[in-house]
């Protein structure tokens, strides 16, 4: 028998048993946080049409969705009419004042998408009032109903019109509000905002401005997110979050928003003053702007997270001071469970200081207390960024391989199936995180790198909340959580368990404020940019870079095998991630297949000019599909031939010509004056279009001044041969009237008129789609122009 085991002896066999034992308490900790913060961001359940009456449901929402989106309706086309009308009969039934908006209106924002010229559309939108007792203000319920030409808009925006639809049935069936409400359901949001634009700029409701709440969806489920606010939001903020009953948001949302170039109806309200909030749900972004956008894609759990914010907010916005919304400042806000977190934005930039001074304290007090050295700190400071440098890259490049694989993902905004893709990138950002601490911790210590990450994060944090102060919270607040735990625990014992308690703490905190943002990452920026989630998933693992050191093998100052073993059992975890990755990546393959339900979206225009009688296919697919390719074989230009299709460079093919005109310009007058030659002019489809342009070739004249439909619109004379040009939606069958007034370069006046429908099944040389094959959610897929050059 040998001797029994000294008390040293059995303190140094019971440190590993600890170790492990806080291990698994601190990762049950974060699992258990990181599941509730999830669990918060999620839709409400759908409420059935047995709901109380003054409560929204999403089921009786949802009866109006077919009607609304039972087949595709452009602005202008019979179908939308169809749609107006159920609109405003509904409304009518509620007691509500109600009228059609009729009249022609500009794209909002300084001229548009024409060559130096405007966009306009005829608008019809359908506006209700329910009348405040005693108004000091108005709220604005904003959705559009029409629906681009490539699908029905089950959700874009059906869920938004069925929204206001049902909200407008509980508020009438509720005490009358103290605000007026307005209902404003808007005409021509796909083609040019015109409809938002004609009402913010000229109904007499709108006048006195107001707060706006605008509802829409670019996908088919997933929580609705409040996206977008207006400038110094922070008292708008705060009635979102004690008022909508789901609260889900981030001021980082808002600043990315605010810098993409990106625009929904809310644009156009912004740009007349009014103040307001912005909300969508985004995931399943595939069916966007496709024949997939059907009623029955629709989660009803996303309808029913709709309504109940929109009720809940119309209800507050309709009670509260509306004079009493000037902040003057943007809030930080973030979901936590239970709640919206948010404070001032005064207070962005001290907290990202504190931050950095905290890290800098604890790197200091962790080199006094001899935990790390100061050429250490040195190395996990430099080394920290290697991580957060190389997560990013190999998740773009992950994505880059799965494309070269799948290249229809390019016309998609998200694969049909995008969870195990999203897994695949998170796995490869803890591969990489893992692999880098398993070769920096022996060589560097613990101590330094989660000083040198939390070192980033603050520096971060700091960088934020000078360029972007509504996403420096993402950064700031888990940097100074973990150095305030990092104080804790240098100067406590070191095998106590106040150090896993701190550390456990300030991981808590990183996971409730980044795990959701990771999260929802995802579905609004797609797997084309999973890059920004890996980043973000990097910066949660440096935040929790201590739990992960307590799951890391200890050789202490043991060497050969032990010391070995060690490093060996501490670079698992980064090979079974990377491992992951790869298998999760190739299930995604394996499972996101294109078959009829889930098609290879493929984009596919005709165009033809009837002054030549060429045609020609176009495609601006960058890699065609095989359908595609049997139509086109090289790049183009359109821009001479049909400047109403853009500038850009695009994939042509030769086509038949197909027996259909131009439209027909007329000159109405024709009048010269003091070097000024002034044409009035009348630009007319001869065929069922969806819109139509008139562009004027300004090396022959140069336009000095424009009206359309009797409006004035911006003039700026481009270089290129079509320099000027107006654009009109929906155009009305008796044609649009337009003066130009130019100084003539030239005997003629070239002007070049285009007309565009949609739909080639009729043209000659068209080979149907296959079940596989589909439609890219494009504005311009399916487009049938017709352009002819009037010399005048």
């Amino acid at each position: 028998m040998g001797a029994p085991p000294s008390p040293a002896a059995d303190r140094a066999l019971s440190r590993p048993r600890r170790r492990l034992i806080a291990a698994l308490a601190a990762v049950v900790a974060l699992v258990a946080v990181g599941t509730l913060a999830l669990l918060d961001i999620r839709p409400p359940a759908p409420r059935s049409t047995d709901a109380p009456v003054g409560e929204f449901s999403a089921d009786r929402a949802y009866a109006h969705v077919p009607i609304i989106a039972g087949q595709p309706h452009v602005a202008g086309s019979p179908a939308n009419d169809a749609v107006r009308d159920h609109l405003e009969a509904e409304l009518r039934g509620l007691g509500l004042e109600t009228e059609v908006q009729d009249t022609i209106a500009e794209e909002a924002g300084q001229l548009s998408g024409a060559a130096g010229g405007a966009t306009l559309a005829r608008v019809r939108n359908v506006v209700a009032r329910l009348a405040g007792a005693d108004p000091t203000g108005t709220v604005f319920l904003v959705a559009h109903y029409d629906a681009v030409q490539t699908g029905p808009g089950g959700n874009d925006d059906g869920a938004g019109v069925a929204t206001i639809l049902e909200v407008a049935r509980a508020l009438t069936n509720g005490p009358t509000p103290r605000n007026d409400v307005v209902f404003v359901l808007t005409d021509a949001e796909e083609a040019c905002l015109c409809g938002a634009s004609a009402f913010a700029a000229d109904h007499p409701l709108a006048a006195g401005k107001g707060v706006v709440l605008n509802l829409e969806a670019r996908g088919r489920t997933g929580p609705v997110i409040m996206f977008e606010t207006s400038p110094e939001n922070a008292a708008l903020v705060d009635v979102f979050g004690r008022a909508a009953p789901h609260p889900v948001g981030t001021s980082f949302a808002v600043e990315v928003y605010r810098a993409l170039p990106n625009d929904t109806d809310f644009t156009a309200f912004l740009d007349q003053g009014f103040v307001g909030l912005n909300s969508a749900y985004l995931d399943g972004g595939a069916i966007y702007h496709t024949p997939l956008d059907t009623p029955d894609s629709m989660d009803r759990a996303s309808l029913q997270h709709h309504g109940d914010n929109a009720l809940g907010l119309a209800r507050e916005f309709g009670r509260i001071d509306l004079d009493d919304l000037d902040a003057g400042h943007d809030a930080t806000y973030f979901p936590v469970p239970g709640g919206l977190a948010r404070y001032p934005g005064p207070l962005v930039l001290p907290l990202a200081l504190l931050a950095l001074a905290g890290v800098i304290a604890l790197g200091w007090m962790a080199r006094r207390r001899g935990r790390v050295t100061g050429g250490r700190l040195a190395a996990g400071f430099g080394l920290a960024l290697l991580p957060i440098v190389l997560a990013p890259l190999g998740a773009q490049l992950l994505w880059a391989a799965i494309t070269a694989i799948r290249p229809g993902y390019a016309e998609l905004l998200d694969p049909y199936r995008p969870t195990w893709y999203r897994l695949a990138v998170l796995a490869l950002a803890a591969a990489v995180l893992f692999a880098w601490y398993a070769l920096t911790r022996r060589r560097v210590g613990p101590a330094a790198l989660a000083i040198g990450g939390l070192g980033w994060l603050a520096l971060l944090g700091v960088l934020l909340a000078v360029l972007v102060p509504g996403g420096a919270y993402l950064a700031t607040l888990p940097a100074l959580a973990g150095a305030l735990a990092g104080l804790v625990a240098v100067t406590t014992r070191v095998d106590g368990p106040v150090p896993v308690i701190a550390v456990t703490l300030a991981g808590a905190v990183a996971v409730v404020i980044l795990l959701p943002t990771v999260v929802l990452l995802f579905p609004a920026l797609g797997m084309g940019m999973g890059g920004v989630a890996a980043l973000f998933a990097v910066l949660l693992g440096l935040a929790a870079l201590p739990v992960v050191d307590l799951l890391h093998p200890q050789a202490g100052g043991q060497r050969g095998m032990v010391a070995l073993r060690a490093r060996r059992l501490g670079a698992l975890p980064a090979g079974a991630a990377a491992v992951a990755a790869v298998v999760l990546a190739g299930v995604g393959l394996s499972v996101d297949r294109f078959d009829a339900a889930h098609p290879a979206p493929t984009h596919l225009m005709y165009a033809l000019d009837a002054g030549t009688g060429q045609a020609r296919w176009l495609s601006h697919e960058s890699d065609p599909q095989p359908w595609t390719a049997g139509y086109v074989d090289g790049p183009v230009s359109v821009a001479d031939d049909f400047p109403g299709l853009g500038r850009g460079e695009l994939l042509g093919g030769p086509a038949q010509a197909a027996t259909l005109p131009a439209p027909r310009l007329e000159v109405l007058a024709d009048t010269t004056t003091a070097g000024e030659r002034t044409l009035r002019l009348r630009l007319t489809p001869q065929r069922p279009a969806r819109l139509t342009t008139l562009h004027v070739d300004t090396s022959t004249a140069t336009v000095r001044s424009a009206q359309v439909a009797g409006r004035p619109v911006p003039v700026e004379n481009r270089e290129g041969r079509w320099g000027f040009g107006v654009v009109f939606h929906a155009p009305p069958p008796e044609g649009i009237e337009i003066t130009l007034t130019v100084v003539p370069k030239a005997a003629q006046v070239a002007l070049r008129a285009m007309d565009a429908s949609d739909g080639l099944d009729a043209l000659p040389g068209f080979r149907p789609r296959p079940p596989h094959v589909g439609v890219a959610g494009s504005h311009t897929s399916e487009m049938l122009a017709i352009a002819r050059t009037y010399p005048l």
